[in-house]
């Protein structure tokens, strides 16, 4: 009976969960592209990326839209199959589309990482962790000194996040893995 209890309470919990990310997304929309925010919304999903609750680091939410590459139609004719039009894919993930926009608003930091925090019919949503290099919190941890280096500039524009990795195909590990770098 107590189990039952304990799954009840539970299927309870997430369906509050759902109907306030529902509420959330709500305002999400309405709000700007780029937003800052106080603190992320999964702060162990943050931590496990690198965040830390201290000067320095900077936490930013990202409306990205969903779906694939936009093309417009040509204005010439010419036949269906080479308007180039369907089924284009860019080779970025929409993941590290945010955080090139997020760079691009914010250029005196570097994207350490980032998540998703969830989706909604038009929206892919993005949490972006930023690091201020110059300062003197930053430069004094040691967990975050390698980001002070000058090679670490424009981190993002040279697929050197993590998402900047695996769009690059630098996941794999092993035998035949070699061929992809570099990328």
């Amino acid at each position: 009976m107590r189990v039952l209890c304990v799954k009840r309470a539970k299927e309870l919990k997430a369906e509050e969960r759902k109907k306030l990310l529902r509420q959330r997304q709500r305002e999400w929309r309405k709000g700007k592209a780029i937003t800052r925010v106080e603190k992320p919304k999964k702060p162990d999903r943050a931590r496990r990326l690198g965040y830390k609750a201290k000067q320095g680091v900077v936490v930013v939410r990202a409306r990205v839209r969903k779906g694939g590459r936009r093309k417009s139609r040509p204005a010439l004719g010419r036949r269906p199959k080479r308007m180039g039009v369907s089924k284009f894919t860019p080779k970025k993930s929409i993941q590290l589309i945010s955080e090139g926009r997020v760079a691009r608003k914010y250029p005196n930091l570097e994207v350490l990482n980032s998540y998703r925090i969830g989706e909604d019919g038009q929206y892919h949503y993005f949490e972006v962790i930023l690091i201020d290099p110059n300062h003197p919190a930053i430069q004094n941890d040691p967990d975050y000194q390698w980001i002070t280096d000058s090679s670490q500039k424009g981190r993002v524009y040279r697929g050197l996040t993590s998402a900047g990795r695996s769009a690059r195909g630098l996941r794999g590990k092993g035998k035949g893995s070699k061929k992809n770098s570099p990328s």
